[in-house]
């Protein structure tokens, strides 16, 4: 059953994901929003900086392979909201962009993103500052004010859970209307 909260979250990431703001999504809006992600972080390894376009990448291939019936090349918001909120259509395609979006963070290898690169590629996504703030504290920072890879992972993935409500994702559409 799809949850009022998970309706909220995936609208406003399609929002995010319309990088371009035409109202749909189409292939360079994937790629703008990758430039920008991985421009946030400019002493990321390449290869994060990599797997994090590829995952992007995949994200526009699945979605056009499961909506785009007419081959337009666009996808709408409710093409959008019907792929992402069925997550055996769409899981494996999630775990990879959490993977690599989270590992990108991890700036030392340590396992763990800190605060302040956490910040730098939310925002580089799209989501206002104070929810990003929430966010990260909700995902119960360690010593160092750093947070678990795997724990923001685990975040993006929960995320996309159409049953899902009270999660810490939910702080992102604080504000936002339903």
């Amino acid at each position: 059953m799809r949850t009022p909260e998970a309706t909220d979250r995936v609208q406003l990431v399609f929002s995010l994901f319309d990088a371009n703001g035409n109202g749909v999504l189409d292939p360079d809006d994937f790629e703008l929003m990758g430039s920008r992600v991985v421009a946030a972080v400019p002493a990321a390894d390449e290869a994060a900086k990599g797997a994090l376009l590829a995952s992007l990448r995949r994200y526009w291939t699945t979605l056009a392979t499961e909506l785009d019936a007419d081959g337009d090349g666009r996808i709408s918001p409710e093409e959008f909201t019907a792929c992402v909120l069925s997550p055996e259509r769409f899981e494996s395609t999630i775990d990879e962009f959490a993977r690599a979006l989270s590992t990108l963070g991890d700036l030392d290898g340590d396992g763990h993103v800190t605060r302040p690169v956490f910040v730098a590629l939310m925002t580089a996504i799209g989501f206002e500052r104070p929810n990003i703030e929430t966010l990260f504290d909700a995902f119960g920072p360690v010593d160092g004010d750093r947070i678990k890879v795997d724990t923001w992972a685990e975040g993006i993935r929960e995320y996309y859970r159409p049953e899902k409500a009270g999660i810490p994702g939910d702080h992102l559409t604080a504000g936002t209307k339903r």
